[in-house]
């Protein structure tokens, strides 16, 4: 029997019972780990009088609160798969994931509910969480022993490719990346940090909250990301370590309080999309630590991993492999390119998910009959071993017979002044095939014109990779997951 991640919480609730092990902003609520433990059992007697056993789909529909948590121990204790839902998606999309998970229950919060209604598709009870009548004092439950094969959540993807597919995320997954993660990053039981990105997101779970309660950390959730609030937080909580998304480091490099001073803070990482250089120097004046980060739900989600002084000698890279993962670079027929040359990144280890829930055929095209998962994102090696993503192989297109990599002209524009964010696309051209489309949103206050776009690209890139048209929005489209979302912006 293969060990998988197992009852973290039941470890340090005998072993440092007062350590603290959650922190919840919003309600002002603090658990230490005996707490936490506690009323885990306490769900989990909850779950199992409403008729949840073993196998059994568990979906949740809440915001970033210390239930959410309860019930995630709960579940794993129950040998039950936790299934979080996207708030953020319409009715139709909620109950297209509800439809192919099956779940047993849904909890989750009022303000939600009509995302579910009276569908009669799905037979699954809803359960109200502020109404739930959860036992105070449950009996104890037995010392969580699984197989590391077992699954334990689906988190279901944005969807950035057509319908969402879930993820299915195995015990054993979950324990490499937080031994991996804890190791390659240097996390411990004194680490602290906070949970900004939804818990329907693998980065709100896997990115800090399990790896830290592996190692007997702190995990602060806020609900919601304010700048001004965050770098509060940040403070008060005196955290050490802390995941921004580009689109929140924009918002602090926008913030009044930005530079405040952090003196517990080790560094931040940016992750869940590529991050801009110029807005990495920004952070980085103001006196901040930050590493640039890679991941994705169905590896990890933390791959990479750098110290800050190698982030500042090598501008741009995620830095080299965590322990475990065996990484390749290949071209489209799956040969390994040549040094320093772009090609597909292909990841292997035990950080690797189980496949896609009911779509063996979607699994086939994702991992190769070697075991090789292929991520879709294009990277470069370096002959010291550090690694730089390049942007999606579908995103990619061809002008005039050459290949132009979106992510290479994004880099460039983000140097021009004035602009806050740019994505660039492929369109259909009768002379070239396709050429490139900017679509770029100004910095506050800036007026911005098409032809400085164009001539800062011209200064900075070959003529085949210089966009044809430039599009000036005032705010771009984005997926649930917070990145752009490129299928919209195609179709404009």
């Amino acid at each position: 029997m293969t060990t998988g991640y197992g009852d973290p919480v039941r470890w340090w609730s005998g072993h440092s019972p007062e350590r603290p092990a959650l922190v919840d902003r919003k309600t002002g609520e603090r658990l230490t780990y005996a707490e936490l433990d506690l009323e885990a059992d306490n769900w989990l007697e909850y779950l199992s009088h409403a008729g949840v056993r073993r196998g059994d789909r568990v979906a949740v529909l809440m915001g970033n609160r210390s239930d959410y948590v309860r019930i995630f121990f709960a579940c794993l204790r129950l040998r039950a798969l936790l299934v979080p839902l996207n708030w953020r998606l319409s009715p139709t999309e909620t109950l297209a994931v509800v439809d192919d998970a099956d779940p047993v229950v849904i909890i989750g919060e009022s303000v939600y509910k009509t995302l579910i209604g009276e569908d009669p598709r799905h037979t699954a009870k809803w359960i109200d969480v502020e109404a739930a009548d959860v036992p105070q004092s449950a009996e104890r439950s037995d010392h969580l022993v699984v197989d590391g094969e077992d699954p334990a959540m689906i988190i279901y993807t944005s969807g950035s490719t057509g319908r969402p597919k879930g993820a299915v995320i195995s015990h054993r997954q979950m324990l490499f990346n937080a031994i991996a993660t804890t190791t390659a990053w240097e996390l411990g039981a004194n680490d602290v940090g906070p949970v900004t990105t939804p818990f329907f997101h693998t980065g709100g779970w896997h990115v800090f909250a399990t790896p830290l309660w592996l190692r007997g950390g702190c995990v602060v959730l806020m609900e919601q990301f304010d700048p001004e609030k965050f770098l509060q937080v940040l403070a008060e909580e005196r955290c050490t370590v802390a995941l921004c998304v580009p689109t929140q480091l924009m918002m602090l490099a926008e913030s009044t309080e930005m530079g405040r001073e952090l003196p517990d803070l080790r560094w931040l990482i940016s992750g869940g999309a590529p991050c801009p250089q110029p807005l990495v120097e920004r952070i980085r004046s103001a006196g901040y630590k930050l590493r640039l980060g890679y991941g994705l739900t169905e590896c990890g989600p933390n791959c990479f991993a750098m110290s800050t002084e190698e982030g500042i000698a090598t501008p741009g890279s995620v830095g080299r492999p965590v322990p475990f993962l065996e990484m390749r670079l290949v071209d489209e027929s799956l040969v390994d390119v040549d040094e320093g040359k772009t090609g597909e990144l292909l990841l292997k280890g035990p950080q690797v998910f189980s496949g896609y829930w009911n779509a063996p055929e979607k699994t086939a095209e994702a991992i190769t009959s070697g075991g090789w998962l292929r991520t879709g994102d294009l990277a470069r090696r370096n002959a010291d071993g550090a690694y730089w993503i390049c942007g999606r192989r579908k995103e990619m297109f061809i002008s005039g017979g050459e290949n132009v990599f979106p992510g290479e002209v994004e880099a460039a524009l983000t140097d021009c002044p004035g602009v806050a964010e740019v994505v660039v696309v492929g369109v259909a051209d009768a002379l070239w095939g396709e050429v490139g489309r900017a679509f770029v949103v100004p910095r506050k206050g800036v007026a911005l014109s098409n032809e400085q776009v164009l001539a800062h690209a011209r200064s900075r890139l070959g003529r085949y990779k210089v966009p044809k048209s430039v599009v000036v929005l005032e705010e771009m489209p984005r997926l649930g997951s917070g990145k752009p979302d490129r299928r919209v912006l195609s179709a404009m």
